[in-house]
């Protein structure tokens, strides 16, 4: 009889932090409750989407973070609760409120947030059950058991960790995200933890600053989400770090869930990695490897194992605003191989198509219009993501 499969050991959260996970029926039987409470208010930071279509979770919690502090975040998933009007609104103040009766806090330390159908309203009488039952104190700090009740259309759950230098103190992360995902500020839902002691200052400044070099490089889509909320708690308990070392620690979390999130794009089938240099600013590098992530041609030539470089030079093209990028100067590579200007033969192209059907093509683009660079991520363009979307409220 063979030997059974050894399990993975469960990622916990960071000390100071317990969660607690449930189906109130939503919309079917998966869990669809989660909350992630420290003991306390402690530093948190979040950024929200720019949509002008923003929920009501978002417009709450945007003001419910402003002073720095926060005591705990609520997820509802599979209902997202936008364009509700008042009653929608009323709605996300009832589940802040009656949150924080039962950890016994302030309305205004808890942090809601929502994905899902947009345009109908929460089961309100489930819940109230099911914010009822809460238990008290949270029963858990399994890390995995909110990535999996964050989930939608996700097809697995979105979780890393990583030591913060050769201390005690971890950063812990989840997110969930796989369609509708162009970031406008962060994307998705992400909740990162974190055990170092870090003022609310700094973690608002390393939080953005990491946002913009992962979350903000990710696209399925194009679409930008009514929903994006990404949330940083730390609760000080493994006592103070250096910030290098954290900001490190946290972007090699969050790179990791923003690579997760683009390698479970509906229907995707390979990762796609676009990585500009020789750019004249951080910006133009990010501009140009936006436009070829997200140009439909270049996600259906990986789909479909075409080396076809002329879709990715069409992409750069479309960034007619930047006059500094000459054509002749550019070079363009499938991996570690040129494709242009130096043209390869039909035998060596025919070649390069077992590599852009692997289920990680890299991108690279040199501009030669100056020394910076970006990377951004996404994924291939299937007939599944076509059929998923068009049947997704029936």
């Amino acid at each position: 009889m063979p030997a059974p499969t050894p399990q993975p050991a469960p990622t916990p959260l960071p000390t100071g932090f317990a969660c607690y996970v449930a189906n109130i029926g939503i919309k079917d039987d998966t869990d669809d409750l989660v909350v992630v409470a420290a003991s306390r208010p402690v530093p948190t930071a979040a950024v929200f989407t720019r949509s002008r279509f923003a929920g009501p979770s978002v417009l709450l919690s945007r003001a419910h973070v402003a002073d720095g502090l926060a005591r705990a975040v609520v997820v509802i998933s599979k209902n997202a609760n936008v364009a509700t009007g008042p009653d929608g609104a009323a709605d996300a103040e009832e589940i802040a409120r009656t949150v924080a009766e039962r950890l016994g806090d302030d309305p205004h330390q808890i942090v809601v947030t929502s994905t899902g159908v947009i345009g109908r309203r929460y089961p309100m009488d489930r819940v109230r059950a099911g914010v009822a039952a809460i238990p008290v104190p949270l029963p858990s700090d399994d890390a995995m058991r909110p990535a999996v009740g964050m989930m939608t259309t996700d097809t697995v759950a979105k979780l890393a960790a990583a030591r913060i230098g050769n201390g005690p103190a971890r950063v812990v992360g989840m997110a969930k995200g796989v369609g509708m995902i162009e970031p406008d500020m962060a994307t998705h839902i992400s909740l990162l933890f974190t055990d170092a002691e870090v003022s609310s200052a700094d973690l608002d400044t390393v939080f953005r600053r990491v946002v913009d070099r992962t979350f903000n490089c990710v696209s399925i889509d194009t679409d930008t989400s009514t929903s994006d909320s990404s949330i940083v708690m730390a609760s000080g308990d493994a006592g103070p770090v250096a910030l290098d070392e954290f900001e490190a620690a946290l972007f090699e979390v969050c790179l990791d869930l923003t690579k997760q999130i683009a390698r479970d794009g509906e229907g995707a089938n390979s990762l796609i990695e676009v990585h500009v240099d020789q750019a004249a600013d951080p910006a133009q590098a990010k501009r140009v490897a936006k436009a070829i992530v997200n140009s439909p041609l270049v996600k259906t030539a990986v789909h479909g194992g075409d080396p076809n470089w002329g879709r990715v030079a069409m992409a750069i093209g479309k960034c007619h605003d930047d006059v500094d990028i000459d054509q002749d100067r550019v070079v363009i590579r499938f991996g570690d191989d040129e494709v242009y200007p130096r043209l390869l033969d039909e035998a060596s192209l025919a070649a390069l198509s077992s590599y852009m059907r692997g289920d990680h093509v890299v991108i690279h683009v040199s501009l030669s219009t100056g020394d910076a660079s970006a990377t951004v991520y996404g994924c291939d363009l299937s007939d599944e993501y076509v059929r998923f979307n068009a049947d997704y409220t029936t």
